[in-house]
């Protein structure tokens, strides 16, 4: 069932889908034996959005949230409730990053890694104003969501974060009022030191990481095939994963692969059926990621 309190976007879902629709949480409730939700709203909704669900007894998977608004209060309340609080951290489910992660974890020498992220922000939704969504709002920035999108892998691979230095600010004419590039020396609780090159300026869709230690090289592009390992020892590339699972739709940037999102939806379901199998991200390892994003802004 969908839930969406505008009447032209219940009645186009209705259409296309064949999806039965309400005008809000308590009416669909009061109608439907529902017992979870999914809640992809603009961040800034989401905090009284999961309340409302818990409220109503369902478990609740929330897209990434950017601000930490109602962190403790719905942590409490689903612990009350006996209800899942699943968090989205898509690239977690990333065939590319889980072996980026395990190969980390493996190494036995210390590592550094450069790692650019940038798509010039009228692209990331050809089909509207940047203006007119969340990436516009200096709270749930563009920069801060593809730091918030990328720190949870990063800081599951290289570690907690123990100190940042950050070189900031405004390349572009757009109408922002943020900064739309950052440069970012990370310092991890492992010994693992990074440069996180993070924008909204790019004009080619950019997502690249160089990984390299005396034992270990790792570079990938963004897509599943550009993962490389380099063979020391016979001083040749390595191609890690092939390119044939990976799922695409089209208006995003070509990197952006759709499995990782149904993979999550997958272990959302798995937790409801297993409350005591731990989720790969949580809001309290989330909560940490975005106190460092809040100094990086700051």
């Amino acid at each position: 069932y969908g839930i969406d309190s505008q009447e032209a976007r219940c009645d186009e879902v209705k259409e296309k889908f064949g999806i039965t629709c309400y005008c809000s949480i308590d009416e669909a409730c009061k109608v439907q034996n529902i017992e979870a939700a999914i809640i992809s709203t603009s961040p800034l909704s989401h905090n009284s959005i999961i309340k409302e669900c818990l409220e109503h007894d369902l478990h609740v998977f929330t897209e990434i949230n950017l601000v930490q608004d109602g962190y403790d209060e719905n942590i409490s309340l689903a612990k009350s409730k006996g209800k899942v609080l699943f968090l989205s951290s898509t690239f977690l489910y990333r065939k590319e990053t889980q072996t980026i992660i395990e190969k980390v974890h493996e190494a036995k020498c210390p590592l550094n890694y450069i790692y650019h992220v940038g798509q010039y922000l009228p692209d990331w939704h050809p089909w509207e104003s940047y203006n007119n969504y969340f990436i516009g709002n200096p709270k749930t920035n563009g920069c801060r969501e593809i730091m918030a999108i990328d720190l949870p892998w990063v800081v599951t691979a290289f570690g907690s974060i123990k100190d940042v230095k950050v070189m900031k600010g405004k390349n572009t004419e757009l109408n922002i009022s943020y900064n739309d590039n950052y440069l970012i020396m990370l310092e991890h609780e492992s010994g693992a030191k990074g440069v996180f090159a993070v924008d909204v300026v790019a004009r080619k869709p950019y997502r690249h990481i160089d990984i390299y230690g005396e034992d270990l090289q790792l570079s990938w592009d963004g897509e599943p095939d550009s993962l490389i390992q380099y063979d020391i020892a016979n001083k040749n590339d390595i191609c890690l994963l092939e390119n044939g699972q990976a799922e695409h739709v089209e208006g995003y940037a070509a990197y952006i692969d759709e499995n990782p999102y149904r993979e999550e939806l997958k272990s959302y379901l798995h937790q409801i059926k297993n409350p005591n199998d731990l989720p790969v991200w949580d809001f309290v390892k989330d909560s940490e990621v975005l106190r460092w994003i809040d100094i990086i802004e700051n």
